[in-house]
Order: C-alpha cells, then sequence, then structure tokens
C-alpha cells in the first residue's frame, strides 16, 4: 500500500470495541436503507405515469442515497470489523469519489427541492408553470453540479485519502496544510457545497412559512380538508421540510469536524469525533424512505395497493394451487364459495373474489363508489347456476367487496 506513514493511516486508529460498534451501525443503517429506498423507487415506478414534477427530486434523492449505500457500505462493513482498511489505495479513491459524489447530489437535490416549493408557494404565478421538463433539467444540472466537485480531486484540484480514523476514505483534509491547490478545493467546497445550499434552503422555507402564516385566509385554505391541491402543496412543504432538517442535521457535524482538521491543528481532532460524525452523516440514507413512506399519503397508498395486490397473487395462486390437490370435487364446492357479479345497466363487470382472499380496499371506498349508481341500478348474482338480480344500494358489505 505504500510507506509506513500510508500504511499507518489505513490502520484503525480507535478502539477494536468502537470499529465492532460502527460496523454494527453500518449494517442496521445499509439494510434499511437499501429496502427503505427499494420499496420507495419500487413504488414510485409503480406510480410513474402520476408523479408530479416536484415529485422528481424525491426519485433522485433515494436514487443517491441508495447508490451512496451500495458502494460505500460493501467496503466500510468488512474494514471496520478487521480494524484497518482492507483494500488499496485506488478502491480508496473509488470509495471517497462515491462520498463525495452521491453526498453533494443528495444535498444539492435538497436545496433546489426547497426552491421549487418557494417558487411554488411565494410566486404561484411561476410556479405553476413549473413542468415536468424543467424538472428534468433541473435534475440532471443537479448531478453535473456534484460531478464538479467530484471529479476535482481526480484532477488535481484537491485530493482524496483516508480518513482520520483509518477504516475508510474521503477528502483529505490534511493537504490544505500541504499546498494552496488544496486549501482552494477546501474552501470552494466548504462555501458552493455547504454555506450556499444551507442558506438557499433555510430562506426558502422562512419565506414560505412567512408567505403562509401572513395571510389568514390562505392558512384557511391551507388547512381546509376539501382543497385537496392545497392540501397537496402543503404536505410535500411540510414533508421536504422534514427531509431537510434531517439531512442538515446529519451532515452538519461532519462538517463541522472537517472544517476543524482542515483550518485548524488536524491532529487535535479525536478520530473518534470524525468516526461518530463519518457514521452519523451516512444515516441520512434512512430518512428520505421513512419520510416519504410514512407520512406522504400518495406514496403510502400506491404502496399499500401493491402489497395487497401481491398479497392477493400469492394468495390466489396457494387457493388454485390447493385445490388442484384436493381434487375437482372439492374444486366445485370451492368454485360454489367465490361470486361472479354483473351490473344490469350494460357496464361488463365480472369479478370473481375468493373468500379467503384479502381484499385490496376496505368497504367504505367500495359504497362511495356505488354512490354514482341510482337506486334503480341492479346487479346480478350469480351462485353456481342460480341468479338473482337486486338492487344495488342492497348490496350486504361481503358482496361489495367483490366489485374490486
Amino acid at each position: 500500500m505504500g510507506n509506513a506513514s500510508e500504511i499507518f493511516m489505513f490502520v484503525s486508529r480507535i478502539s477494536k470495541n468502537n470499529d465492532i460498534l460502527m460496523g454494527t451501525l453500518y449494517t442496521i443503517f445499509g439494510v434499511f436503507s437499501v429496502m427503505g429506498n427499494g420499496i420507495l423507487l419500487f413504488v414510485a415506478y409503480r406510480k410513474k405515469s402520476s408523479l408530479k414534477p416536484a415529485e422528481f427530486f424525491v426519485v433522485n434523492l433515494a436514487i443517491s442515497d441508495l447508490g451512496m449505500t451500495i458502494t460505500l457500505f460493501p467496503l466500510a462493513i468488512p474494514s471496520t470489523y478487521a480494524h484497518k482498511w482492507l483494500f488499496n489505495m485506488p478502491t480508496c479513491t473509488v470509495y471517497a469519489f462515491c462520498g463525495v459524489l452521491f453526498g453533494l447530489c443528495s444535498l444539492t437535490n435538497l436545496t433546489v427541492l426547497s426552491s421549487v416549493c418557494w417558487l411554488k408557494v411565494c410566486c404561484p404565478n411561476y410556479g405553476n408553470k413549473f413542468s415536468y421538463c424543467h424538472a428534468s433539467l433541473l435534475v440532471a444540472c443537479i448531478w453535473c453540479y456534484a460531478g464538479v466537485f467530484a471529479v476535482g480531486p481526480l484532477s488535481g484540484w484537491g485530493e482524496y485519502g483516508p480518513e482520520p480514523y483509518g477504516t475508510a476514505c474521503c477528502i483529505d483534509w490534511h493537504a490544505p496544510s500541504q499546498n494552496s491547490v488544496s486549501m482552494s478545493y477546501i474552501i470552494s467546497l466548504f462555501f458552493f457545497c455547504y454555506i450556499v445550499p444551507c442558506t438557499v434552503i433555510f430562506l426558502s422555507y422562512t419565506f414560505i412559512l412567512l408567505t403562509v402564516r401572513g395571510s389568514r385566509q390562505a392558512v384557511q385554505q391551507h388547512l381546509s380538508p376539501q382543497n385537496k391541491i392545497t392540501n397537496a402543496h402543503a404536505l410535500i412543504v411540510k414533508l421536504s421540510v422534514a427531509v431537510c432538517i434531517g439531512f442538515l442535521t446529519a451532515w452538519s457535524p461532519y462538517a463541522i469536524v472537517s472544517m476543524w482538521a482542515a483550518f485548524g491543528n488536524s491532529d487535535s481532532v479525536p478520530p473518534m469525533a470524525f468516526a461518530l460524525a463519518a457514521i452519523f452523516a451516512k444515516s441520512s440514507t434512512l430518512y428520505n424512505p421513512v419520510v416519504y413512506l410514512a407520512f406522504k399519503p400518495n406514496f403510502r397508498k400506491s404502496l399499500c395497493r401493491d402489497v395487497a395486490h401481491c398479497r392477493s397473487t400469492l394468495c390466489g395462486y396457494l387457493c388454485q394451487h390447493g385445490s388442484v390437490k384436493k381434487g375437482t370435487g372439492r374444486q366445485s364446492h370451492h368454485t360454489e364459495e367465490c361470486h361472479s357479479t354483473r351490473l344490469s345497466n350494460g357496464l361488463p363487470e365480472n369479478h370473481g373474489t375468493c373468500k379467503h382472499c384479502p381484499c385490496a380496499e376496505s368497504v367504505p371506498v367500495v359504497k362511495e363508489i356505488f354512490t354514482n349508481y341510482s337506486s334503480q341500478q341492479t346487479a346480478r348474482i350469480l351462485k353456481g347456476s342460480q341468479q338473482t338480480e337486486v338492487a344495488v344500494s342492497q348490496l350486504s358489505n361481503e358482496l361489495l367487496s367483490d366489485f374490486l
């Protein structure tokens, strides 16, 4: 790996027990991050036709978080358990590059998202014109912006190297004390990738809150359950604020410790302080899926619908597989437990629902659907070879659920 000093830097400078603790936390964060961001991307893919332009940034944030998890955690986990960096210097450089690229992409993504929310709330005349084309262009700019600072150390502007605690890699925070080029990179990175984004995010949400709070009528409309557009708009603002606060809270300790090492006496920074700040920063990959899957109604409903669909498909397969084993006699008996329904107004509605399978939607939703039909309309119920015709309003809850 090089000379003795380089080998020393690649050996852990914290205790073995602390390394085991860090490895355990990395493992937990990695598993939940892959699951959460993977599910969020799956839900976004399933509802891609109904995604709003502002939700493009939610998807992009999940991609950058997942990219950081996949590229960093598999290398960091075994190194922390081994109490040293297990790979060579080129791998260290790739590790550092991916960490800077995906980390800056997430922060820049949140900055742009806050600006879009400000545009929609404070300047609705322009915000309402924000389209899918604008969102796609901004997503491309986000990656380019992060790429400039990630490629910088590879081209001689700054340096990549081992972290002070020895089991991971990032920007070489000791380099500014050795040459002015690295110092200029650190200053530019700190200003354009931390101070400016934090300022934009803070001002954007400050103006948003002032705008909403300044008009009592706007607040009433904001909270009105009947104004669905305003409710959705308010919700995405609240969720964006939550994600930004979580992300900035996670990365601020690392920024403070890094600037301490870059502009102060790097030897005075405790290695454990860097280790804790780094693992706290990587926990930011958990916030995005938790917030959006748990609290965003359309994402949550899409997830519930997909889970119900998978359950119904699995249950249907198990029921069919079980009926084949039981023979044709049992098949006919099982068929009588399933209902086929048809509306008598000419609208085709063939559906068979097994009583043993979970329904994808609740009965109240079904009743709401049937409010569009008049009381004179009827439904034809087929049980075995017998047919009965009843009014839609007289259908039982169990039969209503069959229309889904």
